[in-house]
């Protein structure tokens, strides 16, 4: 029996779970997907990564599809919207804690190294380290809340 994909339970779990933590959860996008609508001013490698924090965004929206979300950029406010399979990743800007997604194929899941095959027993994402794609990413652009 085929699987939908795992990828925005995921996004969702995450986004939870960096926010428990008293953390800022970033999302990493691939910008250059399609029906990706991000800021393209602040693109930078074909990426963007967005602040999702519920002080940063409002009216965010995580369905299995996409995520929507009204944020401002420059002071610019600008309607979001990524398709979940734009995903690259979810990590906490605090640490670089979370998960970079496989982008391969975004609903096709990895072989276990052993044994039987089960489908959809292990998610199609590895984890971040700490270094390499979130690092790069410290410093770039993120919303935040102007008053």
């Amino acid at each position: 029996m085929a699987m939908t994909s795992s990828r925005p339970y995921l996004v969702r779990a995450l986004y939870e779970w960096i926010l428990e933590n008293d953390c800022t959860p970033y999302v990493l996008v691939n910008a250059m997907a399609d029906h990706v609508e991000v800021p393209q001013q602040f693109v930078k490698n074909g990426q963007i990564v967005l602040n999702v924090s519920p002080v940063a965004v409002v009216d965010l929206l995580l369905t299995n599809e996409a995520m929507q979300f009204n944020g401002r950029f420059g002071g610019v406010p600008m309607d979001i919207y990524v398709p979940m399979t734009a995903v690259m990743g979810v990590y906490a800007r605090e640490n670089n804690q979370g998960m970079i997604f496989d982008l391969d194929d975004p609903d096709s899941e990895p072989p276990l190294p052993d044994g039987p095959k089960p489908a959809g027993t292990r998610p199609s994402t590895k984890k971040s380290s700490g270094s390499g794609a979130g690092e790069a990413n410290k410093k770039k652009p993120g919303l935040r809340v102007i008053k």
